[in-house]
């Protein structure tokens, strides 16, 4: 395998990081240069398991004995197993890492800022520390410590894992929290299990609630019709960007909901204002653009307030939510115009194939505190 090598700003001691789960990539840190492997892929399968341990060999013939191994807070994946077994072999310390932690340290790992800031982390899923999923996070972030200052509200996952895959369960999440359950069969008549999520909905049966950006976007993708099952990773937010950015073309940005979203004083963004408002459009491209307006307006407007309570002027995003260019453009376009300076991964990507350098730059801050 051939590993991609670049320059960081942090000269720390050796370590090494086995990434998450998913799009698995590690890293290797030293001497002011960090190497990342390739992408072996999600850790679902003994092949993958197997390259995965294979990287971490490579990485460690060039990187000799590391100070620490650092990996997901996760302990079921095979990354953070694995690490744990080369921790006690090489007796040095394995440091779990915080996943959205990670993604916001990856931006500042590349782009050299190795000081606090504000990080804004949206993706599918990630342990939290409370051990609940997360995925729409407002952080604080400096070095080896970071505070969660906020998180999307969150939605139910009626089925668990499996509403991640079908969008029209997020959905009737969404249809529930806004008392509107008798609307569910109708809706989703060709779904079997529709009266089943009712009930289960109802009674608060198999239905862990996360604050995953990714689920939101699969609930808004739901409530218009456009995406019901994925056959493909990220389907359902990738056909809502496909209508929004359609309807943008032809008629420019509209003009986010008024009221679309709250703020609470716990610091949650809830958007099902405005997803109750997609419930009720009829044409799914016109919803499409005016959730990413939408979003982008309260996603901005939070991360605003954030900074200027922190006296920080700098924000980072990260998380697999960011390949979202319509997201991505308009959050920047909105940070920047206030002020505010925009860190966003440049040689690696949002999502996790780029957690790992994020892990590493953890690991190195932590060993020296």
């Amino acid at each position: 395998m051939t590993a991609a090598e670049f320059s960081i700003a942090r000269r720390g001691p050796p370590v090494l990081a086995a990434g998450a789960w998913f799009k698995n990539a590690l890293c290797a840190a030293r001497d002011g240069v960090a190497r990342m492997s390739p992408v072996v892929g999600d850790l679902n399968t003994p092949e993958a398991c197997v390259a995965h341990e294979a990287a971490a060999t490579e990485l460690l013939d060039w990187l000799g004995r590391p100070a620490a191994v650092a990996h997901d807070l996760h302990p079921d994946f095979h990354s953070s197993r694995h690490a744990a077994d080369l921790a006690t072999e090489l007796g040095v310390e394995a440091i779990a890492v915080q996943h959205h932690h990670a993604h916001i340290a990856s931006v500042c790992a590349e782009l050299g800022h190795d000081g606090p800031i504000i990080g804004l982390a949206l993706d599918g899923v990630g342990l939290g520390t409370d051990g609940t999923p997360w995925g729409g996070e407002l952080l604080h972030v400096d070095g080896a410590r970071f505070e969660r200052l906020g998180h999307l509200e969150p939605l139910a996952l009626p089925g668990g894992d499996r509403a991640a895959r079908e969008p029209w369960r997020m959905a009737a999440a969404v249809l529930h929290d806004l008392g509107r359950d008798a609307e569910i069969a109708h809706r989703y008549a060709d779904e079997p299990a529709a009266a089943t999520v009712v009930t289960m909905l109802e009674r608060n049966i198999n239905c862990p609630r996360t604050s995953s950006a990714g689920r939101l976007f699969d609930a808004a993708s739901g409530l218009l019709g456009l995406c019901l099952r994925m056959e493909m990773d990220a389907e359902a937010a990738i056909k809502l960007e496909q209508a929004a950015t359609a309807r943008i073309a032809a008629a420019d940005w509209p003009v986010p909901m008024a009221g679309g979203w709250q703020q609470g004083v716990d610091g949650r963004l809830d958007l099902r204002p405005l997803l109750g408002r997609l419930a009720d459009e009829g044409d799914a491209a016109i919803g499409a653009a005016l959730f990413h307006a939408t979003l982008v307006a309260a996603l901005a407007e939070w991360a605003i307030r954030s900074a200027e309570r922190a006296k920080l002027d700098v924000v980072a995003l990260g998380g697999g939510c960011f390949f979202n260019r319509l997201l991505s453009a308009g959050l920047r376009r909105e940070l920047e115009a206030a002020g505010l300076t925009v860190l966003a991964p440049q040689r690696l990507v949002p999502g996790d194939a780029g957690l790992a350098l994020g892990q590493a730059w953890i690991a190195m801050h932590s060993l020296e505190q």
